[in-house]
């Protein structure tokens, strides 16, 4: 895979694929600019040398062309980002835009309109890609976010260019879940919550092979906690995982491993910041009561395995910590891992959850890196190839 750094830009128009999609407001105002700020280093980094770029993304799941949809809704925020001027235009293909942007200068910036107000971007269409290609020499891949889908501006477009990489974003990605999995110091511990056992399975299997302690917790330890023969109260567990659980804890002591499960929870009488809570043996929770967040033997347990692990991959929150009475297991879980980073690990953040949780209780610079890539990060993880990085091969 070619390295960013060795293209030579100089004079020539990059088409970038970038993840602009980020959340807006009733008045179509960005509310949180990471994606945005993301993709700076891979766009600076063009100009600098010499280059111009054309920015391509997505934005929504839109049906038709719609202005709540529109990247013209990013343009003010990318220029104040990027501390210069952008043109936008109002169409992604076809001979306007093929005429705007084939007179580009050095240093100049374009943002095209929303790839998916054109079926033919999902569906990955070749007409659709060949045409993106046109407006560029080069391609470069900065939105890993999308790695994991098979779209026109992801994966076919690649095929009509000589010179293509990743950009920095992607490398960086790329680098931190092979880390992870592959070139992690030991010993290598997942962290692995949110809700249900049946959407961790695949990154379970896979992770298997590679780290060294597994902490289960959150809604899906409950699957665990029952199929032993605990006592769960009214928590949520899946029935039809049981005998999977059991599985996977006999698979994990035959490999001398070790999985990690809580020993307490803290219980509420009704899913409510206001509800009632006690202190329940995770075993012997009473029927009307939930486990709804980790208890403090429990996060003992897990501060001893983080803390003194090397390499940390943390995905999905041991609580419901969007709600302050159930927070306290995730925070200090948070603090476990960035005080395990303060004295040298790697640490990964990623998945949806998590991600929200790291950002809201300000982990974000705490840990060695937070995956902006939601579904991309959990396939890598799974052990897939995505189809967005095979095309850059």
């Amino acid at each position: 895979m070619l390295n960013i750094e060795n293209i030579n830009f100089k004079g020539k128009r990059a088409l970038v694929r970038v993840d602009f999609n980020v959340p807006l407001d009733e008045n179509n105002k960005v509310t949180d600019s990471t994606r945005i700020l993301g993709a700076l280093k891979t766009i600076n980094y063009i100009l600098d040398k010499g280059g111009s770029c054309i920015l391509i993304s997505h934005l929504g799941r839109p049906k038709e062309k719609n202005s709540k949809d529109s990247l013209l809704n990013v343009k003010s925020d990318l220029e104040i980002l990027l501390k210069k001027s952008v043109v936008f235009i109002d169409d992604c293909v076809g001979l306007k835009v093929e005429e705007k942007c084939k007179n580009l200068k050095s240093g100049d910036v374009v943002l095209l309109e929303n790839l998916r107000f054109y079926d033919e971007e999902t569906k990955g269409d070749e007409i659709f890609a060949r045409d993106l290609s046109k407006l560029a020499d080069i391609y470069i891949n900065d939105a890993f976010g999308t790695a994991h889908r098979a779209h026109a501006s992801t994966t076919t477009v690649a095929k009509y260019f000589s010179i293509k990489a990743p950009g920095y974003l992607l490398k960086k990605e790329i680098l931190a879940i092979e880390k992870v999995i592959v070139k992690g110091e030991k010993p290598r511990l997942a962290i692995l919550g949110g809700a249900k056992v049946s959407s961790k399975i695949t990154i379970i299997e896979n992770m298997l092979k590679s780290v060294d302690e597994l902490i289960i917790a959150g809604g899906m330890s409950y699957t665990f906690i029952k199929a032993l023969g605990g006592k769960i109260g009214d928590s949520i567990f899946e029935n039809e995982y049981m005998d999977y659980s059991l599985k996977l804890i006999k698979k994990i002591k035959n490999q001398e491993k070790k999985i990690i499960l809580p020993e307490d929870v803290v219980c509420g009488n009704k899913f409510s910041n206001d509800a009632d809570v006690k202190i329940c043996d995770v075993n012997k929770i009473p029927d009307g009561w939930s486990g709804l967040d980790s208890g403090p033997k429990t996060l003992i347990k897990f501060k001893e395995a983080i803390t003194s692990a090397k390499t940390i991959l943390w995905n999905g929150p041991v609580g419901v910590f969007e709600m302050d009475l159930f927070s306290k297991g995730t925070i200090e879980v948070g603090n476990f891992v960035s005080e395990a980073t303060d004295k040298g690990a790697f640490s990964l953040v990623g998945g949806g959850d998590s991600v929200a949780a790291v950002k809201k209780f300000n982990f974000e610079d705490k840990v060695s890196y937070v995956s902006t890539g939601g579904g991309a990060m959990l396939e890598s993880l799974e052990g897939k190839v995505l189809p967005g990085i095979k095309a850059l091969d």
